[in-house]
């Protein structure tokens, strides 16, 4: 039997613990790797090659959003199922804007995350049944506008200067964790914060966290 290979990417380990103690009763699916950060999800999917990761939003030092969009840039093959506490609109729709395959609440049921990998793997979409619901009862014959439309486009980038700058890094970590010059750090800054119309810390940090870049409090919900 084909095992479909999967890697974890969250960042509290209790609960990467529990989804992995989960998936080990599973014989057709793998734990190949775990990743507590979404730059590790990213480095961990380049030497791994799982079918599938299960990732979480709010991850640090690069959100599980962002690092879902450059997964499926650099690995179209893997499919990305995100796994939240959060249910609202706006992060399913931007989860599917990037390529997310799936959307599961963490609050589900312990076969549903299972049967989400099978279905991911096998191209499908798969959302919690309740998402499901409220998406079909949204749908109207017109079609429906964009939930929230984003004040302005971020560079991939800039989106990561945004989140390092909201989990309170100064120009110098930043610098270092991208690799990148200081300078080009404050270039960055600036053109995020012209695009945004925001022009401190603490309105950048709001900004993020409305945005669901980063959390505002620490969520330890096991499936």
């Amino acid at each position: 039997m084909k095992r479909t290979t999967v890697l974890l990417a969250e960042d509290h380990e209790i609960v990467r613990e529990g989804l992995r103690n989960l998936l080990l009763a599973e014989r057709d699916i793998e734990v190949v790797g775990e990743a507590a950060t979404g730059r590790q999800a990213v480095a961990l999917t380049k030497t791994l090659h799982p079918a599938v990761v299960v990732m979480d939003i709010a991850m640090p030092l690069l959100n599980g959003l962002e690092a879902t969009r450059q997964i499926r840039k650099a690995f179209p093959d893997t499919k990305v199922l995100i796994l939240s506490a959060h249910s609202d609109d706006a992060y399913v729709e931007q989860a599917t804007a990037v390529g997310a395959a799936g959307f599961l609440l963490k609050q589900s049921s312990s076969h549903v995350l299972s049967e989400a990998i099978r279905a991911v793997q096998n191209g499908k979409t798969f959302f919690s049944p309740s998402i499901t619901k409220r998406l079909h009862d949204q749908k109207s014959p017109a079609g429906k506008p964009p939930l929230r439309k984003r004040v302005a486009r971020l560079s991939s980038r800039e989106m990561e200067v945004l989140q390092l700058i909201a989990e309170g890094e100064p120009n110098k970590q930043v610098a270092g964790e991208l690799g990148i010059s200081i300078k080009t750090v404050e270039k960055h800054r600036q053109s995020l914060m012209q695009k945004l119309n925001i022009h401190d810390v603490a309105g950048l940090t709001r900004y993020a966290i409305s945005e669901g870049i980063i959390e505002n409090s620490v969520q330890l919900t096991i499936v």
